[in-house]
């Protein structure tokens, strides 16, 4: 089934780079006071014994996924190739790889979100999840509808047969 295949192979890109940018840019979350603005990302500068347990969660999960999402894509493109791959197998290993991904990605940001909610708050600065955050969300959302679509590329796709020797 060429359009789902398609589609996972453009989900998946698009995934990848989502992960990508979130993972290296530097706006995960924004902290406004009345003299000041400042933001964060997962790449604090700075001693890495005072780095908190969950930004090292979030690194290492979010590194994982990319690394998941990468296989999916190279998979999806090995699978339009014929020569490259053996017929069928592409989309399945997408599929599998692709919601390992979207796993991965959910631990990273489930954890960060919780660690930076229940942060104690002060009344004089306005705190919010910024740009990044939601792409790596948006990420997630992505490498689900690979799976899905990669899913039904393998199952959609004609089998050789008996009938076909």
């Amino acid at each position: 089934m060429e359009p789902c295949r398609s589609l996972a192979l453009l989900t998946s890109s698009l995934g990848l780079m989502s992960v990508l940018v979130a993972l290296s840019t530097n706006f995960w979350f924004e902290a406004q006071g009345p003299h000041f603005s400042s933001h964060s990302g997962l790449w604090p500068s700075g001693d890495e014994g005072s780095i908190e347990g969950y930004i090292h969660v979030t690194q290492s999960f979010g590194i994982l996924a990319a690394l998941w999402g990468l296989v999916s894509v190279s998979f999806l493109v090995m699978s339009c190739i014929p020569s490259l791959s053996a017929p069928g197998r592409g989309p399945l290993v997408s599929t599998f790889t692709a919601f390992g991904a979207a796993l991965s990605l959910m631990v990273a940001m489930t954890v960060y979100t919780v660690e930076r909610w229940n942060q104690p708050r002060h009344s004089q600065i306005q705190r919010s999840f910024s740009w990044s955050f939601y792409l790596g969300w948006v990420s997630t959302v992505l490498f689900l509808c690979t799976g899905g679509l990669s899913l039904g590329a393998h199952f959609g796709a004609p089998r050789a047969g008996y009938d076909s020797v």
